[in-house]
C-alpha cells in the first residue's frame, strides 16, 4: 500500500490530530441542520443554513490560497483552528443560554463557513510540506482516506449523540475534538517554501500567476478540467440523494440514512483502492483513473436507470468509489507539479473547481429533475457526461 508518508513521525502526528478535527467538523454540519430545522421547522432555512456554512469555500478560496503562499502556514493554520474552537464552543455557549435564534445561527455558521474556506488551502499547503518530496502522493492518499473516514463517521456519531446526550452536549464534544488538532500542530516541523519575494508581491499579481501556474501546465489543466466535469455530474448527484431515498423508493430518512453511510463506505473504499496501486508517477493523469471516471459517469445513468433498491445502494457506493479514486489521483497529479510556495494558490483554486462544480451540479440537477423527473435527469446526465469526458480523454491521447 502507497502508505510510505506514515513512516514520517512528523506526519503520523499531523494525521491523528486532524482525524479529531475533521470528525468535529462532519459532525457540525449535521448539528447544524438538526438545529436549523428544530427550530424553525423549515427546510428553506435548513438550505440557508448549509448555503451560509460552504458557500464562503467557492467565493474566498483563492484569496486565502494567496495568503496561505506568503503566511506562515503552521500558525496560520492554528489560528483557523482556533477560531473553528471559537465557532463550536459559541454555538454551545449560546445553545444552552438559549440564545441561539436564526440570526445568531446565520452569523455564527458564515463565521465557520469562512474558517472552512481558509482551512482548505492551508491544510492542502501544509500536509505535503511535512514529509520529503518523494512522498507527496502517498501524503494525498493518506490525507483523503483520513477525510472520508470523517466523513463516513462524523454525521452518524453527531446523530447519536444528538439522540443519545441532547445537541447541547453534542456541541460541547464537537469543540473538545478541536484541542488534540491545535496540539498536534504546534508540534510540527514544516518544510520552508522558496521565498523568491512572493510574500511582496502585489496581491493581484500573487493570484494571477497562481491562474496562470493552472493555465500553462497541461498536467494540472487537464486535471482541473477532469476533476470538474466530475464534480458537476457524478459529485452534483451525491448532494441530491433525498429525492432518490424517498421521491424514487420512498424510503424516508431511514432509507436516506443507508443511502448516505453506502455512499461513504464507497468513498473509503476508494481511498483505500487508491492507496493499494502502485504509486503514482508524476506528469499525467493515470489511465486507469481515466478509464474509471468515465465509468462512474455511466454509472449515474445507471443510477437513473434501476428499480431496485439493494441494486440502486451498490451503484450509489460504486459513485462514491469513483469520486473518490479520482480525486486522490487528481490533487496527487497536480500536487508534484507544484513548488511548496504554490500550493496555496493552486490547491484553493482545485477547491473552488470541485466545490463549485458539485454546487451547480446539484442546482442544475435539481431542476432538471423537477421539470423531467429524477430518473430521467440522471440517466440524460449520465450519457452525455460520459460521453463528451470520454471524447475528450481519447482527444488528449491522439494528440499524445
Amino acid at each position: 500500500m502507497n502508505l510510505a508518508a506514515l513512516r514520517s513521525a512528523n506526519f503520523r502526528t499531523y494525521v491523528t490530530g486532524s482525524i479529531f478535527a475533521l470528525l468535529a467538523i462532519w459532525m457540525q454540519r449535521v448539528t447544524i441542520g438538526w438545529i436549523a430545522w428544530d427550530m424553525t421547522g423549515s427546510s428553506s432555512f435548513v438550505g440557508l443554513a448549509a448555503l451560509v456554512q460552504f458557500s464562503p469555500a467557492i467565493v474566498l478560496s483563492p484569496l486565502f490560497g494567496v495568503w496561505v503562499d506568503r503566511l506562515d502556514v503552521q500558525r496560520a493554520i492554528i489560528v483557523v483552528q482556533g477560531v473553528n474552537f471559537g465557532v463550536m464552543a459559541g454555538f454551545f455557549g449560546f445553545y444552552v443560554m438559549g440564545w441561539l435564534t436564526p440570526v445568531t445561527m446565520i452569523v455564527l455558521t458564515l463565521i465557520s463557513g469562512i474558517a472552512l474556506a481558509a482551512n482548505h488551502p492551508m491544510r492542502m499547503s501544509l500536509s505535503p510540506r511535512l514529509v520529503p518530496r518523494g512522498m507527496v502522493a502517498s501524503v494525498v492518499t493518506i490525507v483523503a482516506i483520513n477525510f472520508n473516514v470523517a466523513r463516513t463517521l462524523g454525521p452518524a456519531l453527531g446523530g447519536v449523540l444528538i439522540a443519545w446526550l441532547g445537541v447541547g452536549a453534542t456541541l460541547l464534544v464537537q469543540a473538545v475534538l478541536i484541542v488534540p488538532f491545535i496540539f498536534a500542530l504546534g508540534r510540527l516541523e514544516v518544510r520552508p517554501s522558496r521565498k523568491e519575494g512572493v510574500s511582496q508581491e502585489p496581491f493581484g499579481k500573487a493570484l494571477g500567476l497562481g491562474l496562470l501556474q493552472v493555465w500553462n501546465n497541461a498536467v494540472i489543466w487537464r486535471a482541473m478540467m477532469i476533476g470538474g466535469a466530475l464534480a458537476t455530474v457524478a459529485r452534483g448527484v451525491l448532494e441530491i440523494l433525498p429525492p432518490l431515498a424517498d421521491g424514487v423508493f420512498q424510503r424516508g430518512p431511514e432509507g436516506l440514512g443507508v443511502l448516505l453511510t453506502a455512499t461513504g463506505l464507497g468513498a473509503v473504499c476508494g481511498g483505500f483502492f487508491k492507496a493499494v496501486l502502485p504509486p503514482q508517477s508524476p506528469g499525467s493523469v493515470p489511465i486507469l483513473t481515466q478509464v474509471v471516471i468515465v465509468l462512474g459517469l455511466l454509472m449515474v445513468a445507471a443510477l437513473g436507470a434501476v428499480s431496485a433498491w439493494p441494486v440502486a445502494l451498490g451503484i450509489a457506493a460504486g459513485i462514491a468509489f469513483v469520486t473518490t479514486l479520482s480525486a486522490i489521483s487528481m490533487q496527487t497529479a497536480i500536487q508534484m507539479e507544484l513548488e511548496d510556495d504554490m500550493r496555496g494558490r493552486v490547491m484553493s483554486l482545485w477547491a473552488v473547481v470541485v466545490a463549485g462544480g458539485a454546487s451547480i451540479g446539484a442546482g442544475a440537477l435539481g431542476i432538471a429533475a423537477d421539470i423531467i423527473g429524477f430518473q430521467e435527469t440522471l440517466v440524460f446526465a449520465g450519457l452525455v457526461a460520459s460521453a463528451g469526458l470520454g471524447l475528450y480523454l481519447v482527444a488528449i491521447r491522439l494528440r499524445g
